[in-house]
């Protein structure tokens, strides 16, 4: 059995769903062969775009950008996948969801929440997040990187209104202590169901994460996963 690569990220389009208050993604041609001898596209998205990370800096001007990040937020490692699906609209995800054992050094906490399916409808803003507990305990065990097959880590609320507070989103990237790649999130990843599959199947899960080489808040980033045969 060879390895296998399950691609993690949405693809970037036109009118793509995108966190209320965000810019709407556009794509439109800026070049073209039959005028300009070459197809050149326009791009216009926000940093947040589809398959993202979130750097410190997304909530605080005093903390560190992804440019500031070690490695500039690349990240390769072992991952930790916390199979919650069947939630209800809009659960709060509990600290008794995380892993027992310790966190391996350098891993990649994921919640496979199975949200991603309602990727391009309405319900996909109702999706299940991280009580702050949760952000806070999965801080305080060392996991540098956390990501969810949802629009957020917490509740996806337009900015501004009552209860917009980013608890989760506070607690796992307002860290004092150095992290090697992080503190990171990552926010609308799709495909978990595979990777759960590959791992119930006996391989062991590596992500990959390689966001744009952009300066502060965060970047779109492609996202992979690599599943291997048990040793």
């Amino acid at each position: 059995m060879r390895e296998l690569l399950i691609d993690l990220s949405v693809p970037i389009a036109t009118g793509m769903p995108v966190y209320p208050g965000d810019p709407e993604v556009e794509l439109s041609a800026a070049l073209i062969t039959a005028v300009d001898g070459v197809n050149v596209h326009r791009l216009h998205l926000g940093s947040q775009t589809g398959t993202h990370v979130d750097a410190p800096f997304h909530i605080d001007d005093f903390l560190p950008g992804l440019d500031e990040l070690p490695g500039g937020g690349v990240f390769t490692g072992p991952a930790d996948v916390v199979d919650v699906r069947g939630l209800a609209p809009r659960t709060a995800i509990g600290p008794e969801a995380l892993p027992e054992r310790p966190a391996a050094e350098g891993a990649m906490l994921v919640f496979a929440t199975g949200w991603s399916r309602h990727w391009g409808t309405g319900d996909y803003f109702a999706h299940p997040y991280l009580e702050p507990a949760t952000a806070e305990s999965a801080a305080a065990r060392g996991w540098p990187v956390v990501g969810i097959d949802a629009p957020s880590v917490d509740p996806t609320l337009e900015p501004g209104t009552p209860g917009f507070t980013l608890a989760a989103h506070r607690a796992l990237l307002d860290r004092s202590a150095p992290m090697p790649v992080g503190p990171m999130i990552v926010e609308n990843l799709t495909g978990l169901d595979r990777v759960l599959d590959a791992r119930a199947a006996g391989r062991t899960i590596e992500m990959m994460v390689f966001p744009l080489r952009l300066p502060g808040d965060g970047a779109p980033a492609r996202v992979v996963s690599r599943s291997l045969p048990a040793p």
